[in-house]
């Protein structure tokens, strides 16, 4: 009832922000020790070792696409037969789900070190780079069950009514990262390898936890003995598969700039394209947590019919979303020397690249916000399949467009617009489909 009465108040900035600001937090923080693990990278080891970190993100994203359905699908349905009062069958199912993500880890872990050599062979790498890249996943791989169950741990935390708990598991995994980022590297000598142990340490901690937490009776799931349900995997993947596609189609894209800019620039242009993406990455968490924490108002406010309510939440939350992006904009624009010197020294070729990148690509910054807003908003309002087409539009047939046209014309130059021209196509749809669904839902 407590929480009911939160969704009775008015809907004002204030209590907006009372939902939205943990969840922005939540983002922020992980985008953040995300940033400082490349920091670290780059200052004690070199840019190379950097470009190595993003050569190798598509391959990690691909391994834990799976997961990731598994984990956002098997979410919603264990949650649903919770509803139906058929707790032991969602904790049969809970416990199956798990013993599948391991199962599946296990499989991803050794697929990845079969080919690994064949994947960075193929991109033409330099020697040293080439020598990163491996080293790096060769290290991070043996980590892949715990990565997973951490996946799985985050929501399962979150649906029995732990999200507390989620929030500082992944603060205290963030911060042990970061430290043992300089203990390996700075302190053990351990070079790139030692970077991705502290990355696979510092996402297991959700994982030994929440192994300790759900072996509890006392939780609302907790582990028993699993149920082999063909119908619970194939609804779980079912409901997951967006969440799939979308990791997917990350690792694809991120493969795409890095063999472009490979073509184009090298080495030193993949490093520079990191470090930009450090920046967009910052600033689409806080679009990414604002969405995620008025969900549960707009889903709440479209449930109850309560017409004035949601399109006063909706108008509120372009605004706020249009002040954030002008913020960012300026900041990034004003600051883009300083947080470039970050990670490359004004004297490395890197820096020339990710100054003149930074500056073309925080365009896509007035853009970006409103997007991930207008997909998260039909997300709460059950219109999957427009926050599917949003989604999958933005992050992949705009961008496959831009990236394949943009460079053939402007070289260079190209490769940084075809973000912000990618984003504005998106803006475009999003506005489209905001207009013809308004009078359907009333906001």
């Amino acid at each position: 009832m407590e929480n009911q009465n939160v969704y009775l108040r008015p809907v004002t900035l204030k209590n907006i922000l009372k939902f939205a600001i943990p969840t922005i937090a939540m983002t922020v923080f992980m985008s953040f020790y995300t940033m400082v693990d490349g920091l670290f990278v780059s200052n004690l080891i070199g840019t190379g070792a950097l470009s190595a970190v993003n050569l190798t993100a598509p391959v990690i994203q691909l391994v834990t696409a799976v997961s990731t359905m598994l984990a956002t699908g098997g979410s919603a349905v264990i949650m649903k037969k919770m509803g139906e009062q058929k707790e032991d069958e969602a904790k049969e199912d809970f416990t199956f789900l798990i013993l599948v993500n391991v199962l599946v880890g296990i499989l991803m872990c050794a697929l990845g070190y079969l080919l690994m050599e064949d994947i960075f062979a193929g991109m033409h790498l330099s020697a040293e780079v080439e020598g990163y890249c491996t080293a790096y996943l060769s290290r991070y791989l043996v980590f892949t069950v715990p990565i997973l169950l951490m996946n799985n741990f985050t929501l399962y935390m979150i649906a029995g009514g732990m999200a507390t708990l989620s929030l500082v598991c992944s603060v205290a995994g963030g911060v042990l990262n970061m430290v043992l980022d300089y203990v390996f590297i700075a302190g053990f000598h351990m070079g790139i390898g030692g970077a991705a142990v502290a990355t696979g340490l510092g996402y297991s901690v959700t994982a030994v936890v929440g192994i300790f937490v759900f072996c509890r009776k006392k939780s609302l799931l907790h582990f028993t003995k699993p149920a082999f349900r063909c119908r619970v995997l194939w609804n779980a993947a079912t409901n997951g598969c967006s969440e799939m596609a979308t990791a997917l189609v990350t690792g694809i894209v991120t493969m795409m700039f890095n063999w472009t800019m490979l073509h184009y620039v090298g080495e030193d242009g993949v490093a520079a394209v990191t470090i930009i993406m450090y920046v967009l990455m910052f600033a689409s968490s806080l679009y990414t947590g604002y969405s995620y924490g008025v969900a549960p108002m707009l889903s709440f406010y479209c449930g109850e019919q309560n017409h004035g309510k949601l399109k006063k939440l909706v108008g509120l939350s372009l605004r706020v979303i249009g002040g954030i992006s002008l913020v960012t904009v300026i900041a990034s624009f004003s600051l883009t020397k300083p947080l470039v010197s970050i990670f490359a020294r004004p004297d490395n070729p890197v820096y020339d690249l990710a100054v003149a990148g930074n500056r073309i690509c925080t365009i896509a910054l007035l853009f970006i916000g409103f997007n991930i807003f207008a997909s998260g908003m039909f997300t709460a309002l059950s219109n999957g399949i427009v926050s599917a087409v949003l989604a999958f539009s933005r992050s992949f047939v705009f961008m496959l467009i831009t990236m394949i046209v943009l460079p053939l014309i402007l070289g260079v130059n190209g490769i940084w617009l075809a973000t912000p021209a990618a984003e504005l196509m998106a803006l475009t749809l999003s506005a489209f489909l905001f207009l013809r669904y308004r009078r359907r839902y009333g906001y």
